[in-house]
């Protein structure tokens, strides 16, 4: 197993010389911290990575959660780092200082979740879930669920998750079933059932907190009838001590790959005992609901990233200490065999394992930027940062969750027969990665949402600052004699994806707008290479600073690595928007056009 699962150094190039984080400090609410505070953080969180989550990678895989009389059993390791997370303040890193928080800039929070997954994603996601729940406590709770909820979820004692999905609802939640029945106390009676709630039980935590989504009894039809509550598994009693509240788990699913952490079935209200408490206004709850699961989108992103970054070192380590044939040139057939790194189609596979990694890195710390923009400034200022975030949400989910299942395939390809036993971890890697294009919206609603929702929002207006951004990188890079090339090629690319949409634009405007959607997907595929080679051209503008600073010997690899791969996007990967455009253009509504009964031999 190899011992390098991320790039500390590609980590402080991204935050530093990119995206220069610690500009983030001139604002007051970040103005406790510094580049040495920063990367200090970044230090311990490989210090844990490799000490803590690493070592249990496999044992977790091998040794699944399962339900075992009533109790949900997971690997040891599960509540102490629990434990840890919490004591270290990393559950409660993004919150305010009044809350016991440490006021944590978004995107270095980011980086750090990068190595957490990177290590052990089955294991990394537990104080995920209890950090985004916590959030939204703390975002529209009363004062009294904030008091009793939100310091044991920081520590770590109690475990949050989101509990949305039903059986016969799964990313239709206007479908919910789940019903809440109002009382003559401060609380509801929850009656229903949840299906594929992550950590959503087990005996790592003291409690388990479900932020869950129900319809209050006559309530409006549609999402507009959905609200929030929170629902423990064991609620609070007035003498301090807990107590059970009719909500239990009913199944542990088995899973294809991120089995170290259970998914779970829960059946709430048997007994008409479970007791839910609202969270802000009723008929609210999908809205709020919103706020944790864009933070989540992200997180998936983040943790497809972080899979496929284990697994491209993985697949490095073994190309360089495999013998395997000779130099194509080679005519003595008994010279010594060459190391496979040496091929140049092995090297084209590591090229682009890097390529979408570290350009997927780009779009993921540039959302952070944008959120901790968007916390510090107000106003007009304020609102762009909020719609750029907005835009890109769907682009930073979904890219690197499509491309990092074919990034970890292609490492297990490196790897050749080896790489389909269980000797090496480039086969979990790949059954974990597969939960990812699922995780917390399919590849197609992000296309819908994309298209559909954040291209046209505010008259297009989030559109529209995307192209300005794009466009400011561009300029600054044509002054680059090296860089002008790629910007160029930039440029003609935005140009193509801008006439697409210009098109699709038009088809919705005419009122066909299954017409307009159908190929959703596509056009999400194609905004995430051209944002890709965005994120990469802003890199390419630090490579050249570093470049001609003098760099040490090792720095000077670094740089002329990432430079190569850099290169490597835009020859390799961005023409791939040809054929999507192509296809988009036509509008030809084929899909549409296909009958069911035509899917018969």
């Amino acid at each position: 197993m190899a011992d390098k699962f991320a790039s500390e150094r590609n980590l402080k190039f991204l935050l530093h010389e990119v995206f220069d984080v610690v500009s983030l400090t001139r604002y007051p609410y970040y103005e406790d911290h510094d580049r040495e505070m920063f990367d200090m953080v970044l230090d311990t969180a490989m210090k844990m990575g490799r000490d803590m989550l690493k070592p249990c990678f496999k044992e977790m895989d091998e040794d699944p959660p399962h339900l075992e009389n009533g109790v949900v059993k997971v690997h040891p390791m599960v509540r102490t780092y629990l434990r840890e997370s919490g004591d270290g303040g990393w559950i409660s890193a993004y919150a305010p200082y009044d809350v016991e928080g440490q006021q944590m800039p978004t995107t270095v929070r980011a980086a750090c979740g990068f190595i957490f997954g990177a290590a052990n994603y089955s294991l990394s996601v537990y104080p995920g879930l209890s950090s985004g729940s916590s959030h939204l406590i703390l975002s529209f709770g009363s004062d009294e669920l904030k008091e009793t909820y939100v310091p044991k979820m920081f520590t770590g004692e109690w475990q949050g998750t989101m509990a949305l999905t039903e059986p016969q609802a799964g990313s239709s939640l206007s479908d919910i079933t789940t019903q809440a029945v109002p009382t003559d106390q401060d609380y509801y009676l929850i009656k229903g059932q949840k299906v594929f709630i992550s950590a959503g039980d087990h005996e790592g935590a003291d409690n388990t907190v479900h932020l869950m989504l129900a319809k209050i009894k006559g309530a409006p039809p549609g999402v507009k009838g959905i609200s929030l509550f929170v629902v423990p598994k064991r609620r609070p009693t007035a003498d301090g001590g807990l107590e059970p509240n009719d909500l239990v788990c009913s199944g542990v699913y088995h899973k294809l790959g991120y089995r170290g952490c259970p998914l779970t079935q829960l059946s709430i209200g048997e007994n008409d005992d479970c007791r839910g408490w609202l969270v802000g206004e009723a008929h609210r709850g999908l809205r709020y609901m919103f706020q944790m699961m864009n933070e989540a989108r992200i997180d998936v992103g983040m943790s497809a990233a972080a899979i496929a970054s284990a697994a491209y070192y993985a697949s490095l380590e073994f190309a360089r200490e495999r013998p395997q044939g000779r130099k194509i040139e080679s005519k003595d057939p008994t010279s010594p065999p060459v190391m496979i790194i040496e091929h140049a189609d092995i090297k084209r596979i590591l090229m682009f394992q890097r390529a979408v990694i570290e350009g997927a890195l780009g779009i993921l710390l540039q959302c952070g930027i944008y959120a901790d923009m968007e916390r510090v400034t107000e106003g007009e200022e304020k609102e762009r940062y909020t719609l750029l975030l907005d835009l890109l949400t769907p682009i930073a989910k979904s890219y690197p969750s499509e491309m990092g299942v074919i990034t970890v395939s292609q490492g297990l390809q490196i790897l050749g027969g080896s790489g389909f036993t269980d000797e090496y971890t480039l086969e979990q890697h790949y059954r974990d990665q597969r939960i990812n294009p699922i995780h917390e919206g399919t590849t197609g609603i992000q296309g819908l949402d994309l298209l559909g929702r954040k291209l046209v929002m505010k008259d297009g207006r989030a559109y529209q600052l995307y192209l300005e951004e794009v466009r400011k990188t561009a300029a600054e890079a044509s002054a680059d004699e090296a860089l002008e090339p790629y910007a160029r090629r930039l440029e003609s690319a935005l140009e193509t994806m801008d006439g697409v949409t210009r098109h699709l634009l038009g088809i919705a405007a005419s009122g066909r707008i299954e017409l307009f959607t159908s190929d959703a997907t596509l056009y999400l595929e194609m905004f995430g290479h051209v944002t890709v080679a965005w994120q990469w051209l802003k890199q390419g503008l630090a490579l050249r600073k570093g470049l001609a600073g003098q760099p040490t010997e090792n720095e000077l690899k670094f740089y002329q690595g990432k430079w190569m791969t850099m290169q490597f996007f835009f020859h390799y990967e961005l023409p791939k928007i040809q054929g999507l455009a192509t296809r988009l253009l036509e509008s030809d509504g084929l899909t549409i056009g296909m009958k069911e009964e035509y899917f018969e031999d």
